[in-house]
């Protein structure tokens, strides 16, 4: 069965900046809304048990690293993100690594320009550190003893007497991959999402995991409760996306600079974790924040020149704001809500089906969370969208009571 799922081609850029399903109606226009709700009915299907889909699980790791071999000279590195620079930064000795990095990161990369060559890499490979020197720790969470490891936000948790714990332990660092890249040159790799670990070595001190999902289709299964909740918010969302002019929809894709303003304005609400008011309200509050948005940028302009250019873009940004694209837009609210109900409920049932397990560490203990998030894979094109809990994750990730795993003197 060909998937519908997210004709969004991935690169080096857009690997780590997926688009959230429910954005996809801002940003892909008619096709994007169509891919989105489409999508959903793929994943109730699938965990219906009626098809395979390949689904994966946003790890909560960082930094990011790149590793294998260099296409200029074929000798093994490890890098971060500056591998796509001009001047691609890669590291292929300690001393190139000691003389761009310090601290935490420093630790990790030697230790990955140290460890890493054993597994054979070919090609070119991109992860999260889930775990360095030092990083595993062994910890009581509810009375049960734990082997934790804490990278960021999300504090992950295996029963100390598992085997996957054992391995953490002998590990010395550990790291989930997601992306391959393919070409002869770094600037004109092409990225793939997921990562054939099964083509890798074993090694006991790298914990190496890819990010995939096990046997979903076996263990999950929703319930007719489930089900009819999910086809109720798909077919409010279908209903919706009928009644929104096709203009509309093509005027924000063209113009991407108000969706991603529009997306900007609905974070402030994700980030204090606050629900997003009733649409038409909404739609009122997105112009009067446009509007107080420039005027702020104008009040900075010290001449005519610059306070009349940032005007100019106020009133360019206000002429989309007409009767039609007004009730086109409080229309498109309503559909990302449904969207995002439905999701929610896909994604806590993904949830369940976790290998390991996922807390928040606040300074009253240990909280029990969702995984990051989830990523919904096209097998025949690569292509990805994400399905993440933004409430949930947003508020652990801002909460000045949710305690981060980078929060250490030693990070940089």
């Amino acid at each position: 069965m060909e998937s519908f799922i997210a004709r969004e081609m991935l690169s080096e850029q857009k690997n780590t900046h997926m688009t959230h399903i429910e954005d996809k109606v801002l940003y892909g226009g008619v096709d994007g809304t169509r891919q989105a709700i489409n999508a959903l009915r793929e994943l109730r299907d699938m965990l219906q048990g009626k098809h395979e889909q390949a689904i994966s699980v946003k790890w909560d790791g960082a930094p990011a690293i790149f590793a294998g071999t260099d296409p200029r000279d074929g000798k093994f590195f490890v890098a971060k993100k500056g591998i796509f620079n001009k001047n691609p930064k890669v590291y292929k000795t300690k001393a190139d690594v000691n003389a761009d990095t310090s601290g935490d990161l420093n630790t990790k990369l030697n230790a990955a320009l140290e460890e890493l060559p054993a597994l054979g890499i070919k090609g070119v490979i991109q992860g999260d550190f889930l775990f360095g020197p030092g990083d595993v720790k062994t910890k009581k969470i509810g009375g049960q003893g734990f082997t934790t490891f804490h990278p960021n936000t999300i504090v992950y948790a295996l029963p100390f007497n598992s085997q996957g714990a054992k391995d953490v332990r002998a590990a010395r660092i550990g790291i989930v991959w997601h992306t391959t890249y393919k070409g002869d040159s770094f600037e004109n790799m092409r990225a793939s999402y997921g990562v054939n670990v099964n083509a890798l070595k074993n090694s006991r001190k790298v914990w190496s995991q890819d990010a995939m999902l096990r046997d979903v289709t076996n263990k999950a299964t929703m319930d007719k409760v489930e089900t009819k909740k999910v086809d109720e918010y798909l077919s409010i969302a279908g209903g919706l996306f009928r009644k929104i002019a096709g203009s509309t929809l093509r005027q924000l894709e063209a113009h991407p600079e108000l969706p991603q303003l529009i997306e900007q304005y609905n974070n402030t609400f994700v980030r204090k974790g606050t629900v997003i008011p009733d649409s038409r309200r909404h739609v009122l509050g997105l112009q009067k924040w446009l509007d107080n948005k420039y005027k702020s940028e104008m009040d900075k302009r010290k001449t005519d020149k610059g306070k009349k250019a940032q005007q100019a873009k106020l009133n360019a940004i206000m002429s989309f704001f007409s009767k039609k694209n007004t009730a086109g837009l409080i229309a498109m609210f309503e559909l990302q809500k449904n969207i995002v109900l439905a999701k929610l409920i896909l994604i806590n049932k993904l949830n369940s089906l976790a290998s390991i397990e996922a807390f928040v560490k606040t300074r009253k203990g240990y909280k029990v969370t969702g995984q990051e998030g989830f990523v919904a894979i096209d097998k025949l094109g690569g292509d990805a969208v994400k399905l993440v809990d933004r409430m949930e994750f947003s508020y652990n990730n801002f909460s000045p009571d949710v305690l981060k795993g980078w929060d250490k003197a030693s990070r940089n």
